[in-house]
C-alpha cells in the first residue's frame, strides 16, 4: 500500500513538471547553433560590421568595418588584403578595441578612427577570380576590373552606407597591402584624401619579391604555394628536410623544385618561368613607373624599411617617381626607419635581431608621423603635422633626422656629392684611387657548394622557429670566413661617415665562366672590443646588400653570354642608406657569386632560361675582382657632411 502510494505521488510529481515546462523545451532539438545568432555587442566600445560590397562588375567583396563606439563624422582608414580581413581585425579576445585590435588599428581607432579591412577579389570571403597582383585594366588585364577599380567602388559604397563617416577615407597598408594601396592612387575617388604604403611591392623584377636584378628569390616559392594552392591558404609548403639549404641543392634547379612540390602547376609560377628577363610583363606592371605617369591628387606618405628583407625596392622607387610632380614641396612624403618588413605597424621597434635602436622607433613613427599625417589630412579641421618632406632614422648613430629631400647625396644634383672607396687586390678599402697596374683578388664560385646567404641550418621561410625577418641584420663573419667570399675592408676611421642617399657598386670583374652571379655587401664592422655592448665586438652589420644576375649586365630585357676571362665592368645598385659608421669603426665590403637557396644558382653556363638549366650546365668558375688605375673597382657612397 505504501509502495503504491509512493508512485501515484512520483507520477503525479511528473506530469505537474511536464506541465511546468515551456512546449519550446518539449521540441526535439537539432542543433545548438541557432541560426542568426549573432553575439551581442552591448559591453564593448566598438562594433564591428560585415559587409559584402557590390563591385561594378556585381562580384562581392568582403570587409570588416569596426567603428568605435558614439563614433561620429569619423574619417575611415581603408586596407585591402589578401591575407584575411578577419585575421587583420584580431588581436586578444576582449571588450576594448585597445586589446582586440592589433597595434596600429588599435591606435588609429583610439584616435577616433573607423578601420576597414576589406579581401581582395578572389582571397577568403570575398567572390570573383584572384591574380596574384593583379595589373591594371589593358595589355595584361583583359577583364574590366583591377584593384584601382574595386578601392573605387569599396570607398564609394562606404562614404554612402556608413552613417558615422565623415565623407573621407584613407588607405593603409603593408607589403601586398602596400601595392593595393599605391593602385588606388590610380583614378582615386574623390573621397580619398591620403594614402601610406608601407613596404609595398613595386617592381617584381628589379628588387621586390620574384626576382632582385634577374636572380629568383626561391623563397618566393612558399608564399606562391600558400597564396595559389587555395583561397585561404590553407596549404603550406612541406620540405622534406629541416634545413632547406639541402632541400633545394638535392632538387637542382628551380623548375625541378618546381616540380618535387607541385609549384609547377601554379600560373603564378608559370609566368615567372615565360618571363625571367625584364620584359614589358615586368615593366608595364611596375608601380614606379605608372604613377611616374599619373598626375599627384593625393596627399602620400611613403614607408620604407632599412633592412626590409622583402620589399626593400618599392617605397624609395615611388617616392622618387612621384617627387616631380610635387611642386610645393608638401603632398609627398617618405619616412625612413630602422625595420624590418612591416616592423613600424605592430611590432616594437627597438630592436632588430642584435641590433639595439635606443627606443621603440616603430611606436614613435606612428604617433609622430602616421596619425598626425592623417589627422591633417582626413580629420575636419585637421591640425598641420608639419611632418619633413623626408623624415629619416640614421643607423649607427640612433637618431631621427628632418630632411627637406631624398637622396641628400648622389653623383650629381644632390645637396651633397657622392664619394667613392676603392677596392685594392690585396683586400684593403680607401679613399684614394688605385695607381699603376694593380692586380686582383680571386676566388673559386662552386655551384656545388653555394654561399649561403645565412648560417645554417636554413629554415623554410614560414617555419614558427624561422628568424627570416632578420637576416639581413646577421653578423656576415659566416661568410667572411669562407674561402669563395673576396673581402676588402678600411682602416679604423678616424671620423664618422654618414651615409643618405643609394650606394652603388661599380666594379671590374672577370669570369672563366659565361655567367655570373654578383652579391655585393656594405658593412659595418664593430670595433674588436665593444665596451658598449661587448657581445656586439667584432660584429660585422650589412647596412646594404644586393645581388644581380650578370647576363644582365648591359640589358636586363635581353640576357646575353659573359666572354669568359674577359675583363667586364658591373654596376649594381644597392638598397637605400641612412647611417653613420661611428669613429673606431671600419668599413668593408664583401663580394661573393651566390647567395643560396634564397636565390637560385647561376649554373655559371649561358643557357637561354636558368629555370630549366641541366645538372651539366652547372659548373666551378674563377672569379676575379680588379683594382688598377685602368680598373677602379669601388662603391660610390652618398656621403653627407
Amino acid at each position: 500500500m505504501i509502495v503504491r502510494r509512493f508512485a501515484t505521488a512520483l507520477l503525479s510529481s511528473a506530469l505537474a513538471l511536464a506541465a511546468a515546462v515551456p512546449a519550446m523545451a518539449q521540441t526535439r532539438v537539432t542543433s545548438d547553433i541557432p541560426p542568426g545568432f549573432k553575439p551581442s555587442d552591448d559591453l564593448k566600445d566598438f562594433t564591428i560590421r560585415e559587409v559584402q560590397i557590390p563591385m561594378r562588375d556585381g562580384v562581392k567583396l568582403h570587409a570588416n568595418i569596426v567603428i568605435p563606439k558614439g563614433a561620429k563624422n569619423a574619417p575611415i582608414i581603408f586596407s585591402r588584403t589578401p591575407y584575411s580581413a578577419d585575421k587583420a581585425i584580431t588581436g586578444l579576445p576582449s571588450n576594448r578595441y585597445s586589446m582586440a585590435l592589433p597595434t596600429a588599428y588599435a591606435e588609429l581607432a583610439a584616435a577616433g578612427y573607423i578601420i576597414v579591412v576589406q579581401d581582395v577579389r578572389g582571397r577568403y570571403k570575398s567572390e570573383g577570380d584572384y591574380i596574384i597582383a593583379k595589373p591594371l585594366i589593358g595589355p595584361l588585364n583583359d577583364t574590366k576590373n583591377d584593384h584601382s577599380t574595386d578601392t573605387y567602388d569599396s570607398i564609394d559604397w562606404l562614404v554612402k552606407n556608413v552613417p558615422e563617416t565623415n565623407g573621407k577615407v584613407g588607405t593603409v597598408g603593408v607589403s601586398y597591402g602596400g601595392f593595393t594601396t599605391l593602385m588606388s592612387l590610380v583614378n582615386p575617388h574623390p573621397a580619398l584624401k591620403a594614402a601610406v604604403p608601407i613596404n609595398p611591392l613595386v617592381d617584381g623584377w628589379i628588387g621586390d619579391d620574384w626576382f632582385h636584378n634577374g636572380a629568383y628569390r626561391q623563397s618566393f616559392l612558399d608564399w606562391v604555394y600558400r597564396m595559389s594552392a587555395d583561397k585561404s591558404s590553407r596549404y603550406g609548403l612541406q620540405f622534406d628536410r629541416q634545413d632547406t639549404y639541402e632541400s633545394w641543392l638535392k632538387a637542382g634547379s628551380v623548375s625541378d623544385m618546381a616540380k618535387l612540390i607541385g609549384v609547377d602547376k601554379l600560373p603564378v609560377f608559370q609566368k615567372a618561368v615565360a618571363h625571367p628577363a625584364y620584359d614589358d610583363y615586368w615593366k608595364e606592371q611596375a608601380l614606379d613607373r605608372i604613377l611616374a605617369k599619373e598626375p599627384l591628387k593625393v596627399p602620400t606618405l611613403h614607408v620604407h624599411s632599412l633592412w626590409d628583407q622583402e620589399d626593400i625596392y618599392g617605397a624609395p622607387a615611388v617616392y622618387e617617381a612621384m617627387e616631380p610632380k610635387d611642386k610645393g614641396n608638401d603632398e609627398n612624403f617618405m619616412i625612413i626607419g630602422p625595420w624590418r618588413h612591416g616592423q613600424n605597424m605592430n611590432l616594437d621597434g627597438s630592436k632588430l635581431g642584435a641590433i639595439d635602436f635606443d627606443g621603440n622607433t616603430s611606436a614613435w613613427y606612428r604617433e609622430k608621423v602616421l596619425i598626425p599625417f592623417f589627422d591633417q589630412h582626413l580629420k575636419d579641421g585637421g591640425k598641420n603635422a608639419k611632418l619633413a618632406p623626408v623624415t629619416a632614422f640614421e643607423t649607427g648613430a640612433n637618431e631621427w633626422h628632418r630632411y627637406n629631400r631624398w637622396p641628400l647625396s648622389c653623383a650629381s644634383g644632390c645637396p651633397s656629392q657622392s664619394r667613392s672607396i676603392y677596392f685594392s687586390a690585396d683586400g684593403g678599402l680607401g679613399w684614394s684611387a688605385p695607381g699603376g697596374a694593380g692586380g686582383f683578388a680571386e676566388y673559386v664560385s662552386d655551384p656545388a657548394r653555394p654561399v649561403t646567404y645565412r648560417q645554417r641550418p636554413i629554415l623554410s621561410t614560414y617555419n614558427p622557429q624561422t628568424s627570416w625577418g632578420q637576416w639581413l641584420v646577421d653578423d656576415q663573419r659566416f661568410a667572411e670566413a669562407r674561402p669563395d667570399v673576396v673581402t676588402f675592408v678600411s682602416d679604423v676611421l678616424t671620423d664618422d661617415v654618414r651615409l643618405a642617399g643609394q650606394p652603388i657598386a661599380k666594379f671590374f670583374a672577370s669570369t672563366s665562366g659565361t655567367d655570373s652571379d654578383w652579391v655585393v655587401k656594405l658593412i659595418d664592422v664593430y670595433p674588436a672590443e665593444y665596451p658598449a655592448a661587448p657581445e656586439m665586438g667584432g660584429y660585422e652589420l650589412a647596412i646594404s646588400m644586393d645581388i644581380m644576375r650578370g647576363r644582365y649586365r648591359d640589358d636586363p630585357s635581353k640576357p646575353s653570354a659573359i666572354p669568359a676571362n674577359k675583363v667586364v665592368e658591373y654596376q649594381l645598385k644597392l638598397p637605400q642608406v641612412s647611417h653613420k659608421f661611428l669613429k673606431g669603426h671600419r668599413i668593408m665590403v664583401q663580394i661573393q657569386s651566390s647567395w643560396f637557396p634564397l636565390y637560385d644558382r647561376n649554373p655559371q653556363t649561358f643557357v637561354p632560361n636558368i629555370f630549366t638549366a641541366k645538372k651539366s650546365d652547372y659548373v666551378k668558375a674563377t672569379q676575379r675582382i680588379y683594382s688598377s688605375a685602368k680598373y677602379p673597382s669601388r662603391i660610390e657612397l652618398p656621403v653627407i657632411p
